[in-house]
């Protein structure tokens, strides 16, 4: 169906319309952000060293501080390169730095907070431009109330993607190609799965153009989408000398790639041939619901850039060899799939509604000071 023919003609809503559906999101987080400091206090961690100074957010930071060229070889032979990490989160953490004077790390606390409202916004103006208002707001509230939200909070890439890319879909869906296509420029020099992004944006053009619709501003925004993520993958083939390859000869050295979901799966029938056979089984259900979730976003009749760049996100956080553990996080930019919880949500009473996300909110808050506090997100 032609963009142009799915009525999409309202303007963005302006701040005071996303009020409540920011309000929400704040309050979510600021609940998870106070559980995990009184979890902290009993555990004796630091909220602020989980959030900024584990794991991915110490990689950004090294890059904001020294640039590219850090590198840890590993016993087996593999190498762990900075040139994994996309570039955009911390050329930011650089900026408000050099602002404010924060070490990297806070400053990219900082970068997190910001754009998670940017993401709830943009998430907020995708789902009132379909819905309505108060699906939009609660589209937000269950992005916010996810299992692995606490990761909004965090000093890592994932709501500064989600903000880009949401944006990125809203002015596609609306015609704006010049802002759709610098935006999923942006995603694409912030995390790989950009390239969904990208998708998205092509098929909307490729959907205007065949309703009829010709500017300059359409090609222009076509080929703007791709640059980010293209500059990056071309720089780091340079730099390492594999070319077009190099990017992927980089994630292979971290024991990224893509298989189809082969290792996932044996990953999974190894827990349920272990003493781990009900984690296997819980992975089973988690898989089911994502893939039950895209179907009703089809049967929604979603547009079909939302289809598209929903769908290849979620392909590509299932079917990755890496590490599993990540597999949660890396869904999180895939809010199309909450549309349909929301959509639902709305024709309950709010009361009723208002308590299931308020549970929802605190189970949330709970999983995420004791995920901090445990394993936590690779």
């Amino acid at each position: 169906m032609p963009v142009k023919d799915l009525g999409l003609h309202r303007a963005a809503p302006a701040l005071a319309a996303a009020g409540p559906a920011l309000a929400v999101f704040a309050a979510v987080r600021l609940l998870g952000l106070a559980v995990l400091g009184a979890w902290g206090a009993v555990a004796g961690s630091s909220p602020h060293t989980l959030l900024s100074a584990r794991w991915d957010s110490l990689w950004y930071a090294r890059i904001a501080a020294e640039g590219y060229g850090y590198e840890v070889a590993l016993p087996n032979g593999d190498v762990h390169s900075n040139l994994a990490f996309f570039p955009l989160l911390p050329w930011l953490e650089r900026l408000v730095s050099a602002a404010t004077g924060l070490p990297y790390g806070s400053a990219g606390l900082v970068v997190s907070a910001l754009a998670g409202l940017a993401a709830a916004w943009g998430i907020f103006a995708v789902a009132d431009l379909l819905h309505g208002r108060r699906a939009g707001v609660l589209a937000v509230a269950v992005w916010a109330a996810l299992p692995v939200g606490i990761v909004q909070s965090m000093a890592y890439s994932e709501s500064l993607f989600t903000a880009l890319a949401a944006w990125a879909l809203y002015g596609a869906l609306r015609g704006r190609w010049l802002t759709a296509g610098l935006l999923a420029a942006g995603a694409g020099l912030t995390r790989p799965v950009g390239a969904a992004v990208v998708a998205a944006v092509w098929v909307a053009v490729v959907l205007a153009w065949r309703g009829g619709e010709r500017s300059w501003r359409m090609a222009a925004g076509a080929l703007l989408a791709p640059l980010g993520a293209g500059a990056y993958v071309l720089w780091v083939g340079a730099r390492t000398g594999g070319g077009l390859l190099g990017y992927l000869d980089v994630q292979a050295g971290w024991g990224n790639g893509f298989d189809g979901g082969w290792a996932f799966a044996r990953f999974i029938g190894a827990r349920l041939a272990s003493s781990a056979f009900a984690a296997g089984l819980g992975l089973i259900a988690g898989v089911v619901l994502v893939l039950w979730l895209y179907g009703r976003c089809v049967r929604q009749r979603q547009p079909v850039p939302l289809l598209v760049y929903g769908g290849i996100v979620v392909a590509l956080a299932l079917c990755a060899s890496g590490y599993f553990g990540s597999k949660p996080r890396l869904l999180l930019p895939a809010f199309p799939l909450v549309l349909p919880v929301a959509v639902a949500l709305a024709g309950w009473r709010t009361r009723t509604a208002a308590a299931v996300l308020g549970a929802a909110a605190l189970l949330s808050a709970v999983y995420g000071a004791f995920w901090l506090n445990g394993s936590g997100p690779p």
